[in-house]
């Protein structure tokens, strides 16, 4: 991947304490990632420039583009001046089946209902995880988030990205990802989940953002049945996670946490 940094400086005013003064800060970067697959962009994301291999692999599989990491051939990552350019090179079949369902998505475009697969790709059924036999104590929550603010150094750097980790009890913290959209950092990190030949059905997905429908649409088509967050979830964040079979605990932060969904899966005494 080509070299660039994920920050740089910028000037500011700064009035702390009644005192002005003039300095620098460190900002994210926000540029332009294009995902080309058979020479044809499927989609240009606005994201942070690290890990974009991740990045593919992950959004690869949460677009149902792919099912396995073994399903692509390569990943190369160009930079176009304005942004970067992620080629993926998937295998014959996949390809196939790509090109097939982009004939099926085109359409008249006046037809009044074109909007209607929008909706039902936004709504989307997800995988059941329900299976899931994984359970975690409290303190193991606790720990995960603690592990993933400390493996957060572009967070500590800008304080201007989230971070998404996958944790599994009595082994650790496996990899951490930042980007300055939560989604795309979920899936930075289940492209590295994937990479690293592990499955999401053996750990936890700890975020540091609010809980969206996509964030537990995103962390049940990796596999993993928990999904914890230092902020609040919506309302259909909790349905969607009812319904999948997904445990989701919200607001962790020190020892308090909340518990919205299959309560089962942890140990609170």
């Amino acid at each position: 991947m080509p070299a660039t940094s994920p920050y740089r400086s910028v000037k500011r005013i700064s009035r702390r304490d009644g005192v002005v003064s003039e300095g620098l800060r460190d900002s994210p970067e926000e540029v332009a990632v294009a995902f080309s697959y058979g020479g044809t962009t499927h989609a240009v994301m606005m994201a942070t420039p690290a890990d974009l291999e991740d990045f593919a692999v992950g959004f690869s599989l949460t677009e149902g583009i792919i099912s396995s990491v073994s399903q692509i051939d390569a990943v190369d990552v160009l930079e176009t001046g304005q942004g970067f350019d992620v080629q993926v090179s998937l295998f014959d079949e996949q390809a196939d089946a790509l090109r097939s369902r982009r004939r099926h998505m085109a359409g008249p475009v006046g037809c009044g209902l074109c909007g209607i697969e929008s909706i039902e790709q936004a709504l989307r059924p997800i995988p059941d995880v329900s299976h899931c036999d994984l359970k975690v104590s409290a303190d193991d929550l606790v720990a995960a988030m603690d592990a993933l603010h400390e493996a957060q150094p572009f967070f500590r750097q800008t304080r201007a990205v989230h971070g998404c980790g996958f944790y599994i009890p009595g082994e650790g913290l496996q990899a951490a990802r930042e980007d300055v959209g939560r989604h795309n950092a979920l899936d930075k990190l289940a492209g590295a989940v994937l990479r690293s030949g592990g499955t999401g059905s053996a750990g936890v997905v700890v975020v540091t953002s609010r809980i969206s429908v996509e964030m537990v649409q995103k962390a049940a088509i990796l596999g993993s049945g928990i999904l914890a967050a230092v902020s609040a979830p919506t309302a259909l964040a909790i349905e969607t996670a009812e319904r999948a079979g997904m445990t989701l605990v919200a607001l962790v932060r020190g020892d308090d946490m909340e518990i919205f969904t299959r309560s089962d899966r942890v140990l609170v005494d």
